[in-house]
């Protein structure tokens, strides 16, 4: 008890001095930059911390980064938190198998490994030896296990590594049965996988980049596909396809019989354009299909010369068609599975049979048909949740899936095809009580009517007196869905009594690419209004209140996160921007980010400029009270580059008019994603800390 009494001191003494004193934020130079975008001058002070790679830069984050972490190292449970956090992650996670050249193949994460590790078996009771274990690859476990593409006779891996959480790849090859290592290294891959074809593989890069401090913010562009030969150096690999005319993502895929070869191209609107030659014919030209990019189409397998295909094209929910290879117009598509009421969510095909999921209400439904579109059955499952996998072979007896919801730890299932039904193949042997917790999902009103659903979750009997610890995460855009699944680290918040809420916002593909083009370009404060207006659901519910809620949202979440709180800063008692787009007036010029115009536009054209100007987070920070704030992002993030980050937190440093604290975290060795599962577990805890000691709430431990 007298334990108890001095951390309550502490927290209150500390709370009290950083509430009533401003901090003393690192001295950030302002320079004379000024663009002009069709009449309107725009100043750019910070645009010098763009150049994240210079000593300068560098410098600045170092002493931002010694002043948030000796905060945060003041917070008296945060390294309670911290070891809550191991203790919840601290159990056996598995994928699902997969089946190549005789073996299973699955991941396994023993707790708190840093990386998970890739086992095989023979046979699905054979024992399980360690194939690829990337804890091995760095001291510091920052070396990641990308992606692996076995051979068509499972002789041969390619496998490719991410350093540091960077988007750049290496690909190495393995040889299956001794599991050595052979010479073949390929480096500034990027946006790929190995497509094996012969004695080699295709796969995408770009040209290695001329500035080395800049191989982490330029611009991407002219994405190259070539062929590799097992046993060449790089320098030896052909040119398979290029166009230096348009900046897009170039890629290929096989066909499961090695007939056709299929040429994606995108980044030029909200889907894709495909092409297709056979194989057979190396002089052949790819032949189009669909050579625009604004819905999507996919082919999933053939039959003969009959290509099946996911498409969107006259279907925003998405639909199956068959197309003749011979007569590929659209004219001649025959629909094999009509659009639905509910969103396609993803196609599969294993042992002569299609596996098809839907969205309904932001819960997975899973069917069966056949190749002539027959509708065999509804795979079941034990509550709404989320379910992915099902893909295969067509020789594959079975397919796995994994099924998942807030309070349902991943379980993976075994579908016999010819038996049609589902058994439990792997539990999740975690200590939690699903009994202990409740979900719902309602549905309120946006600023302009619209219905948004929400999932809630949080103890069952809590008193709804306003004063709930809530943690409201959003993110809204690129037809991405939220859709419920089980994370442990939540355990550390829900059982302290406090609520999570998860919106489906407009911008996501929770009701198709309608609900999706509702929250892009000109509709995009439709997203930050239906995330406000949640926020307001919950408080005029008495789930919480303004000074116990906090926001979080991450890259595109970031961004709503930041155009949130300049818009409503009263309305928030915590705001977690996390690796967010935050300069939306130039967010196209680094890396890939000139492929998320689609979603935003850009501020190259007049109308979209105004647009963008009136939310962009950056240029919207006024001389006004904000929230508690604590910006994330990481020295190798490379999607969305530190300088947003970056500049956002200098102005905010600048013109916040309250005392409460405006801080930035720079994570090192870590890119858009956390590099290892250390880097995540501290950069959790530090944002728990963050949020409860800023709303003034002590969790309680045993």
């Amino acid at each position: 008890m007298k334990e108890k009494l001095i951390s309550v001191l502490v927290l209150s003494l500390f709370a009290g001095t950083v509430f009533s004193q401003k901090l003393n934020y690192p001295q950030t130079k302002k320079v004379n930059q000024t663009d002009n975008y069709f009449g309107t001058m725009v100043s750019d002070p910070y645009r010098w911390l763009e150049n994240d790679r210079v000593p300068e830069v560098e410098e600045w984050v170092k002493n931002q980064n010694e002043l948030t972490f000796s905060y945060l190292e003041k917070i008296p449970f945060r390294n309670q938190i911290k070891k809550r956090l191991e203790e919840v992650i601290n159990y056996p996670r598995y994928s699902a198998p997969f089946k190549e050249g005789g073996y299973y193949y699955f991941y396994k994460n023993d707790g708190l490994q840093n990386q998970s590790v890739l086992y095989r078996q023979k046979g699905l009771q054979g024992e399980a030896e360690v194939f690829i274990d990337p804890n091995r690859f760095s001291a510091d476990g920052t070396v990641k296990l990308s992606s692996v593409n076995f051979s068509k006779d499972g002789k041969y891996l390619a496998y490719s590594i991410s350093r540091s959480g960077s988007d750049w790849r290496e690909i190495f090859v393995m040889d299956v049965a001794t599991k050595s290592k052979l010479k073949d290294s390929l480096a500034w891959a990027k946006f790929t996988d190995a497509t094996w074809f012969g004695n080699g593989f295709y796969y995408s890069r770009y040209d290695e980049p001329k500035k080395g401090d800049k191989a982490y913010s330029e611009k991407n562009t002219f994405h190259k596909i070539y062929y590799h030969k097992i046993g060449d150096g790089q320098n030896k690999d052909k040119l398979i396809f290029q166009d230096t005319t348009k900046v897009l993502f170039h890629s290929v895929a096989i066909s499961e019989d090695e007939r056709f070869l299929y040429l994606f191209k995108s980044g030029g609107g909200r889907g894709n354009s495909l092409y297709i030659k056979e194989t057979k014919n190396e002089s052949q030209d790819f032949s189009p299909i669909v050579e625009t990019m604004d819905d999507d189409i996919s082919p999933i397998d053939n039959d003969g010369d009959m290509i099946i295909a996911y498409t969107t094209i006259d279907a925003p929910n998405g639909r199956i068609v068959k197309i003749d290879f011979r007569n590929p117009q659209k004219s001649n598509w025959k629909e094999l599975i009509p659009e639905k009421e509910f969103t396609l969510q993803s196609v599969n095909s294993a042992g002569g049979k299609l596996f098809l999921t839907y969205l309904q209400n932001v819960s997975t439904k899973a069917y069966v048909y056949d190749y002539s579109g027959k509708l065999e059955n509804e795979i079941q499952f034990p509550t709404f949740g989320s379910a992915g996998g099902f893909g295969g072979k067509k020789n594959d007896n079975e397919v796995f899936y994994t099924f998942t919801s807030f309070t349902y730890p991943p379980t993976i299932y075994k579908y016999e095809i010819s038996e049609k039904k589902s058994e439990i193949f792997r539990r999740t042997d975690i200590k939690f009580n699903p009994e202990e917790y409740e979900v719902k999902q309602i549905f309120y009103p946006s600023k302009d009517g619209t219905k948004i659903p929400m999932y809630i979750i949080h103890r069952k009997n809590i008193k709804m007196d306003g004063s709930n610890p809530t943690l409201l995460y959003g993110y809204g855009g690129f037809n991405i869905s939220l859709t419920p699944s089980f994370d442990a680290f939540k355990i550390a918040w829900l059982e302290q009594g406090y609520v999570y809420a998860q919106p489906n916002l407009r911008g996501g593909g929770e009701y198709g690419e309608k609900w999706h083009l509702a929250g892009t370009k000109l509709n995009k404060q439709n997203v930050f209004d239906d995330f406000i207006f949640a926020t307001e659901f919950l408080i005029s519910n008495k789930y919480t209140s303004s000074s116990k809620l906090a926001i979080h949202g991450g890259s595109n979440g970031g961004l709503l996160v930041g155009a949130c709180m300049t818009q409503r800063p009263e309305l928030f008692g915590v705001c977690i921007p996390e690796v967010g787009v935050m300069d939306m007036l130039r967010y196209h010029t680094f890396t890939i980010g000139w492929n998320w115009a689609s979603d935003y536009g850009r501020s190259d054209d007049s109308t979209q400029f105004k647009n963008l100007y009136g939310y962009s987070p950056l240029h919207n920070i006024k001389n006004t009270n904000y929230p508690p704030t604590l910006i994330t992002t990481a020295d190798h993030d490379d999607r969305v580059v530190p300088a947003h980050s970056f500049k956002f937190a200098a102005t905010l440093q600048e013109k916040n008019t309250s005392d409460f604290p405006e801080l930035i975290r720079i994570e090192t060795k870590s890119g858009h994603g956390a590099s290892s599962t250390t880097k995540r577990i501290e950069i959790l805890s530090d944002i728990y800390s963050f949020i409860l000691f800023n709303i003034q709430v002590e969790p309680k431990y045993q």
